[in-house]
């Protein structure tokens, strides 16, 4: 199930990134950051701030009311009608397919309800996963900056990629997916 997170599921926010630490860190900067449950809590609020502000839309990936994953859309920009996508799995339920099923509808929904014309995915070229997650969905490479970020004590390049409304077909991507 994907909902937004309410405040009382920071303690199984934070434990699900806590338990998944050695998984996620080598990806995600904000991993090193979480270091207790208050700044899961810290998260929500935040979040649910941007949701509020229009900015930015965070789910949890629930699976029998625990935390396994998160998605959301970032640097939401109303004036170019362009936003980021961001994803993670709980190490126990990576390679199951959660995340690209998860992402479908809501793509779908950032297309047709936000009115958003251009989707982002930006991932470190190292990161061979979220590169199989946007080809499954349909995005396409546009560019990487190189050492563009750090990683680790790393300069690593970023790769973009970029769905725009017109190319995409959620019942195409569940069937070339299925």
């Amino acid at each position: 199930m994907l909902r937004s997170y309410e405040v009382d599921d920071f303690q199984e926010l934070y434990n699900a990134i806590n338990n998944s630490r050695r998984h996620l860190a080598p990806w995600l900067n904000w991993v090193s950051k979480t270091t207790k449950p208050e700044h899961s809590l810290q998260f929500i609020r935040k979040s649910q701030d941007q949701m509020h502000d229009q900015e930015a839309l965070a789910l949890g990936i629930f699976f029998k009311d625990k935390v396994i994953g998160g998605i959301g859309m970032h640097e939401w920009d109303q004036a170019t009608k362009k936003a980021q996508l961001g994803y993670w799995i709980a190490t126990e339920y990576e390679g199951k397919g959660i995340i690209l099923k998860s992402l479908i509808p809501f793509v779908d929904y950032l297309f047709e309800k936000t009115g958003l014309n251009k989707i982002e995915i930006h991932y470190v070229a190292a990161n061979k996963r979220s590169a199989k997650v946007a080809a499954r969905l349909g995005f396409i490479i546009e560019g990487i900056i190189r050492q563009s970020c750090l990683r680790n004590g790393i300069m690593e390049d970023i790769v973009i990629t970029g769905l725009l409304r017109n190319e995409w077909n959620a019942a195409a991507v569940k069937e070339r997916n299925s």
